[in-house]
């Protein structure tokens, strides 16, 4: 795989920057879920990475992939969203294989918040119903959010997979309120334990990893004005850096994908007006000298064969 990736990837000008990304790492395997990434998965990933790439700090791969100067086979690890497991599952796994990592921190939901998708799927993970009657609640688009069955894993999988995508692209307000409200039609008080606490996310600085900004409410950019969106990425970079004592120049946009979560023509533009060093999205791709440090792609393959996700991944730098 090294000279195939070598060959895609050499050092120089010439050389791609294979970003990955990841939210959490599950202590063991989760039914409902079951393609998330548990412990022994991210174990073995990393092995597999560590393996065949030379892996970066994100600042310092920006940095060389702008002026030309990136290692063969470049590559960063990253994670999303600030979720408790990437102290207390990832983090010691990074740590044993020595490997640097950034992870993007909501800010909102530190110190036992939640976010708008954990409380809707832990709500119909946690319910007792057969059936969830959410008539009279509404999604992105104003219609009904019906009735869903919640009768086994199969039907809980499939009520989340469907409420997710209608109410993603709710304003940030009346998502919130929506969720709140299955939570309440489910009967269930969801988990106030998920996110990490401001203390952790300090425990990640400390052990040499990087901290990035990822806005406080986790809004979908494209839909607030520019100034909304400007004080929601300045106001979670001024968080961390109070917490943390120190610049934070990294940011991920919310979900991530140009055009339907961000604007390019916009976004990145305030990321850079604030002062950020660079920016990274959700597009699949791997990158280049002269793209935009401030939309940097990130691809994570989803093979479960170390075969298949280096293959995978070789197609991602050939792309």
């Amino acid at each position: 795989m090294k000279p195939l990736l070598s060959l895609l990837s050499p050092a120089g000008a010439g050389a791609r920057l294979n970003v990955l990304i990841f939210h959490r790492v599950l202590a063991q395997p989760d039914p409902l879920f079951p393609d998330e990434v548990d412990a022994a998965r991210f174990d073995e990933i990393l092995g597999w990475v560590k393996s065949w790439f030379n892996v970066l700090p994100l600042d310092e791969a920006a940095r060389r992939l702008a002026d030309g100067s990136l290692p063969a086979r470049a590559a960063v690890l990253t994670f999303d969203d600030g979720y408790a497991d990437n102290h207390d599952i990832a983090l010691p796994l990074l740590r044993r294989h020595g490997l640097p990592c950034s992870f993007f921190v909501a800010t909102g939901f530190l110190d036992g918040g939640r976010m708008w998708n954990d409380t809707l799927i832990e709500s119909i993970r946690r319910s007792a119903l057969p059936t969830l009657d959410l008539r009279g609640l509404q999604d992105g688009r104003g219609d009904d959010l019906g009735q869903h069955v919640l009768g086994d894993t199969a039907h809980r999988r499939a009520a989340i997979a469907a409420l997710i995508g209608r109410v993603k692209y709710l304003p940030p307000e009346p998502r919130l309120a929506c969720v709140n409200a299955i939570a309440t039609r489910a009967e269930v008080a969801p988990p106030d334990d998920l996110m990490m606490s401001g203390a952790q996310v300090r425990a990640l600085r400390a052990a040499g990893m990087q901290i990035g900004a990822h806005t406080v409410s986790h809004p979908i950019l494209a839909t607030l004005q520019p100034q909304q969106a400007a004080d929601e990425i300045a106001r979670s970079r001024d968080v961390l850096q109070a917490l943390l004592g120190e610049k934070v120049g990294l940011f991920a946009y919310p979900n991530g994908k140009p055009g339907s979560d961000y604007l390019p023509d916009v976004h990145p533009g305030i990321v850079r007006e604030l002062g950020f060093d660079a920016a990274v999205s959700t597009r699949w791709a791997a990158a280049r000298r002269g793209d935009d440090i401030f939309q940097i792609p990130r691809f994570t393959p989803w093979d479960r064969s170390r075969l298949k996700f280096g293959l995978r991944l070789l197609r991602n730098l050939a792309h």
